[in-house]
């Protein structure tokens, strides 16, 4: 895993995601996924640029499907952002970095 970037599994969810103060980013994502791959260095830029700020998440769904499926993730990447435990938005598809930067600064001003 990227430098900033926590990887979450199906027995850490709940401290690292649910359980973590402020704004989490929690990106769903999987090997065999283009689009993953390709919106992968994003999510390492954003997590080194808002260090401190923004708690970093990646969840890779083939290994905890049980996770994507309660959250009814229907296609990767997913990226959803949680708030002191509570889902608050979600992005799905590989988009640019400006429009995950201006979603990121939204909440954290909310």
């Amino acid at each position: 895993m990227a430098e900033g970037i926590v990887e979450a599994t199906t027995e850490t969810w709940d401290k690292e995601v649910l359980n973590a103060p402020g704004l989490v980013m929690v990106d769903f994502w999987a090997v065999w996924c283009g689009p993953c791959r390709m919106i992968a260095p994003t999510v390492e830029e954003l997590a080194k640029e808002y260090a401190g700020k923004v708690k970093v998440v990646k969840l890779n769904t083939d290994e905890n499907p049980d996770v994507a499926s309660r959250y009814k993730i229907m296609g990767i990447p997913t990226i959803m952002f949680f708030k002191n435990g509570q889902k608050v938005d979600q992005i799905v598809g590989a988009v640019p970095k400006s429009h995950l930067k201006s979603k990121i600064d939204t909440l954290l001003s909310a």
